[in-house]
């Protein structure tokens, strides 16, 4: 180690560090003691199956409607159909009792058709886990040089510390309780998470079982499950990197991680994916198929960006961003190259967060969900160049990749209940709306968003939930939250609809509920993080963002050869 560099390695601060270590703390302990009260799983039916043998059996047997094999036990002998219901089950059994080769081979049909899910799974959860390289060459690409080797770290480190956050708490904050009303059935079920930690039936507010993944957690499907949820956490913990890096300590960059994997994200992810109660509101408050988010606008991206532009406004902007009378200082690129790769990453690994958010190949709606993503992505670019260049006189290659990002936003929440025609519509909009919310940002609300990270999730987010309510066909989604297995509105197999084919109520609800994830994840990182910042500042001081972050937050620069005199070649 040369002098140099050891004379700019950062000295440790025993605040900063007292703060984190502290958190760390009191995060382990909270689930700690939830798993000690939580009780044992081996002592209740059904037990856990982490070796895989169990989970798939006849009871996953379906055909190409999804009708089981096995017919259910009626217990409910008040109802009108029990009688009829009763002698189906009785006949079912009667020929189970005379053909057990029959009941083996649906057996092995319903454990194949586990497996093909969870290798679907798996290795979509892959391709989304590929997109932190994404993230990680778009951002570092989009800054300035004497900050890239800073923006890897943050890249590098949100994996790290969400992903044991999630592990300890979220996990269970999210999905301990998904059994109840949203069990995932083509993993072949989780029936041991079935624990609300707060609220109850269809009005359960966070997850309590699993936390350190014991107990039911410790299960091949929970682990399936976790392993595809996690990179989705995980996603929203890159998109506040955009919004908040050139100027932010590392220590209270690992804080609002830590946050974001234990608490801010699985808690909202709860209501909507785990059986909560915002989706519930279809049952229980007749708003349609209740709210729906199929791959995450408003449970990931818009969460991520509007906790990012919490903490931006919190931050300030980098210095020399403002001049006398608000006149804007642009910071250019560092490296094009990045930024498009990066943009292209991030479109292949939507292949999998899209698609896959279907838990299974054998749900064959995969293949219109794939189009409708790569449409409204190319909508998007399409219309940000077409935005820029009117506006401008020239397009703008980082425009037009922030246009492809936020078309994929916007359709991963309506992305399996529209059109390949609704979903040009929706990319084409959000294309719009993410240079408009940029240039809004910037020149009106005066938040520093080095990325355009606030714009392309949070707004665009926010967008993509909504239309769901505006161009849901009901072509998919039949039963969706327990609602209209049968019919609805009428119709035989309705799926989730919107306002253009005759459901106000579903429009009215995914209004509210994109409000309200906007509202939750920029109140809750508010409060949390001005608290924080009046403790300690989260910012690094003025002469460290002058110099540029690598060297004084870690001791070594991205472009090493940039220090070098041009005689020592």
């Amino acid at each position: 180690m040369t002098k140099q560099t050891e004379r700019h390695l950062p000295r440790r601060s025993s605040s900063s560090a007292s703060i984190l270590a502290s958190l760390l703390a009191a995060v382990m302990l909270a689930a700690g003691l939830a798993a000690l009260a939580t009780p044992c799983f081996a002592d209740e039916p059904p037990k856990p199956d982490p070796s895989g043998i169990a989970t798939g059996d006849k009871t996953t047997a379906v055909d190409a409607a999804g009708n089981p094999f096995v017919v259910p036990e009626p217990t409910d002998k008040a109802a009108p159909d029990y009688a009829a219901n009763k002698k189906a089950f009785d006949d079912y059994q009667a020929q189970a009792a005379k053909e057990p080769l029959a009941v083996k081979l649906a057996d092995s049909v319903g454990h194949v058709r586990v497996a093909t899910n969870f290798a679907w799974t798996l290795n979509t959860g892959y391709l989304v886990l590929f997109m932190q390289a994404g993230f990680a060459l778009l951002t570092c690409g989009l800054v300035r040089k004497k900050n890239v080797a800073h923006l890897m770290m943050l890249n590098f480190a949100a994996y790290v510390f969400a992903f044991l956050a999630y592990y300890a708490v979220g996990y269970a904050f999210q999905f301990g309780a998904v059994a109840i009303n949203a069990a995932p059935t083509n993993l072949g079920g989780i029936p041991g998470l079935n624990k609300f930690l707060i609220g109850s039936g269809q009005w359960g507010f966070v997850g309590g079982k699993g936390f350190f993944l014991v107990g039911p957690a410790y299960d091949s499907a929970s682990n399936c499950l976790t392993l595809f949820e996690v990179v989705f956490m995980e996603t929203a913990g890159y998109i506040i990197v955009g919004a908040i890096c050139e100027r932010i300590s590392f220590w209270a960059f690992l804080l609002c991680e830590l946050f974001i994997g234990a608490i801010l994200y699985p808690v909202s992810g709860c209501w909507t994916w785990g059986g909560g109660w915002l989706s519930q509101v279809g049952s229980t408050l007749n708003l349609g198929h209740g709210y729906v988010d199929f791959a995450g606008s408003t449970v990931v991206h818009a969460v991520g960006g509007f906790a990012a532009m919490a903490l931006a406004i919190i931050l300030g902007p980098r210095l020399g961003k403002y001049g006398p009378g608000g006149r804007i200082r642009v910071f250019p690129a560092h490296n094009i190259v990045y930024v498009v790769t990066g943009t292209f990453i991030l479109l292949f690994g939507w292949m999998g967060f899209n698609p896959g958010s279907t838990l299974g190949a054998t749900d064959l709606r995969i293949s219109v969900v794939a189009v409708n993503t790569n449409l409204a992505a190319v909508a998007g670019s399409a219309a940000a160049m077409l935005v820029w260049y009117f506006l401008f006189g020239k397009p703008d290659i980082t425009m037009a990749c922030n246009g492809m990002l936020a078309g994929l936003v916007a359709i991963t929440a309506p992305c399996a209940f529209v059109s390949p025609t609704s979903a040009v519509v929706i990319g084409a909009l959000a294309g719009c709306l993410v240079c408009g919310g940029v240039l809004f940002n910037d020149r009106f609300l005066k938040i520093d968003d080095p990325c355009g990270a606030i714009s392309v999730h949070g707004y665009c987010g926010w967008l993509g939930a909504v239309s769901v309510g505006v161009f849901a066909d009901g072509a998919y989604g039949a039963g969706w939250n327990g609602v209209g297995a049968t019919s609805y509105l009428g119709r035989s197999g309705l799926g989730v609809t919107g306002l253009l084919h005759g459901d106000t109520r579903q429009f009215w609800c995914q209004l509210m509920g994109a409000t309200l994830y906007a509202a939750w994840a920029f109140g809750a990182t508010y409060a949390v993080f001005w608290s924080v910042n009046k403790v300690k500042s989260m910012r690094v001081a003025p002469e460290v963002e002058e110099e540029g972050l690598d060297v004084p937050e870690f001791g070594m620069p991205a472009y090493p050869e940039d220090a070098i005199a041009p005689a020592s070649y």
